[in-house]
């Protein structure tokens, strides 16, 4: 909350109010803490703040002057301790510290829905030129008629293939795609967030031929009910099939949940030295991502043929799934790994607020669901903490939550400002981001359009042209000159 509060035409609230207050939060706090957020804001802070944090008796907190600081920290220590003597009650008594942290999560989603009510964002049609920070660019479509398109990999060979999450596979050639979908592919779970994921073409495509798929694999338990995970498996394309089909990670059947539902991950990439990394969602069982004996909420690392590395982190401990390279991770949709260092990136989805781009090393905890910056959907509070010892920080996060997706490093030439800078694609926001890295520290990020549906990724082709997944579409992003 803003910490000043001005004294309008002599409607000073007296000392013996205000001594009041305090007790009176503290009685009604258990109230307060079945309520949600904006139900709380609603009744302790809207008569100073403004219903839409527009101001009343107390400045506004949309813009961005702040006596005692705006950032996290600040924000919370203000709601905490308030400011007696300016007239600003303390709410430590009415609200928990994870309500409080909540608040602050409020105040975030308020202050950015504002900005964006303020701000003209780009929305290129057909070949419309869109001057960026960096760079000019034009916006046409590549290929049309699609029915939610996941992922997209360029071949060696002049071709591409495109996965949709209903479960097909399409091959692509000089910007047509083919009739008929690849056949043979496995069954997939479709349901809820399931679907067919990524694909990626081993490094070494152009001599083995090998093709990666990321896919909900759909299975029955003992009780004959429809189960799902996500699952790692490679195949040849020949004659519009996929043949000499191999899985390179299944979770023992234990594992699997019921179909359909969230947070598959289902991301694939390949480092410099050939290693495999995935990714697969806690499957909405929040605790389950620190547990390291079962694969869900994790990013794993295997070699190309699905053998365990003798390097990785829990190898050698019978009681963790040996391929697990880091753990406490939500539902990371976004894995990058940067031709320039070689680091690994995750993009992952928070819950309300909190959506994380994060630097994943070796054996690390990256904390969901003991630390997060976001509270539940439904705007009640989750957690006060935000760190703990031995837990990482993510490089950036964003609240509100753009439903972050696939995210990509640039490599090519058409635009050399913007060389080895990640891109990142958002389901929820509908915007394509531009994040600018050093040492693994973010430098700054800029929107370079948005509003034209839920982006699922963004890939670079061989021809330096940037190539955006929509929901009907594959859009090329080329320059304008």
């Amino acid at each position: 909350m803003r910490p000043t509060h001005p004294r309008p035409h002599g409607r000073n609230i007296s000392r013996l109010l205000l001594a009041t207050l305090i007790p009176l939060a503290s009685a009604t706090a258990q109230q307060v803490r079945t309520g949600t957020v904006a139900q709380t804001y609603a009744e302790l802070c809207a008569s100073c703040h403004g219903k839409n944090l527009e101001g009343a008796q107390a400045p506004s907190m949309l813009d961005d002057v702040w006596i005692h600081g705006g950032d996290d920290e600040s924000l919370a220590l203000s709601i905490r301790n308030g400011f007696p003597l300016k007239e600003m009650p303390a709410w430590s008594a009415a609200l928990p510290e994870k309500e409080i942290r909540a608040m602050v999560i409020y105040i975030r989603e308020q202050r950015a829905k504002y900005a964006r009510e303020q701000t003209v964002f780009a929305k290129p049609a057909e070949s419309v030129t869109v001057k960026s920070l960096l760079h000019r660019y034009r916006l046409d479509t590549w290929v049309g008629e699609l029915k939610e398109p996941y992922s997209l990999a360029f071949l060696p060979t002049g071709r591409a293939v495109m996965t949709e999450k209903l479960g097909r596979l399409f091959v692509i050639e000089n910007g047509k795609i083919a009739e008929q979908p690849v056949s043979g592919l496995p069954e997939v779970d479709t349901g809820g967030q399931a679907g067919l994921f990524d694909v990626v073409p081993h490094p070494d495509y152009a001599k083995n031929g090998w093709l990666y798929l990321a896919y909900s694999d759909l299975q029955k338990d003992a009780d004959g009910k429809a189960v799902s995970l996500t699952r790692i498996m490679r195949g040849k394309l020949r004659d519009g099939a996929l043949v000499e089909q191999q899985t390179i990670f299944q979770a023992k059947p234990e594992h699997y949940v019921k179909a359909g539902g969230v947070h598959f991950g289902g991301r694939i990439a390949f480092d410099r030295a050939g290693y495999l990394f995935f990714t697969i969602g806690e499957r909405g069982g929040k605790m389950v991502a620190q547990d390291l004996g079962l694969p869900i909420g994790k990013i794993h690392r295997l070699h190309d043929d699905g053998r365990i590395p003798a390097d990785n982190p829990f190898a050698h401990d019978a009681k963790t799934v040996p391929s697990i390279w880091s753990y406490g991770h939500r539902n990371p949709q976004g894995l990058a790994i940067s031709r320039e260092t070689d680091q690994v990136f995750d993009a992952e989805h928070g819950p309300r607020g909190g959506d994380e781009l994060n630097l994943v090393e070796k054996g690390r905890n990256y904390g969901w669901p003991v630390i997060t910056y976001g509270m539940e959907y439904n705007g009640t509070a989750m957690t006060e903490l935000t760190a703990k010892e031995g837990m990482e920080q993510p490089v950036t996060y964003w609240t509100p939550s753009p439903a972050l997706c696939g995210i990509s490093f640039y490599t090519g030439d058409l635009f050399p400002k913007w060389k080895n800078h990640l891109f990142v694609a958002s389901l929820a926001a509908q915007e394509l981001r531009r994040v600018e890295l050093k040492d693994g520290k973010l430098v700054t990020q800029e929107i370079l359009f948005k509003d034209l549906g839920r982006i699922r990724h963004v890939i670079g082709g061989p021809d330096g042209a940037l190539y955006v997944l929509l929901p009907t579409r594959i859009a090329r992003i080329a320059p304008a000159e």
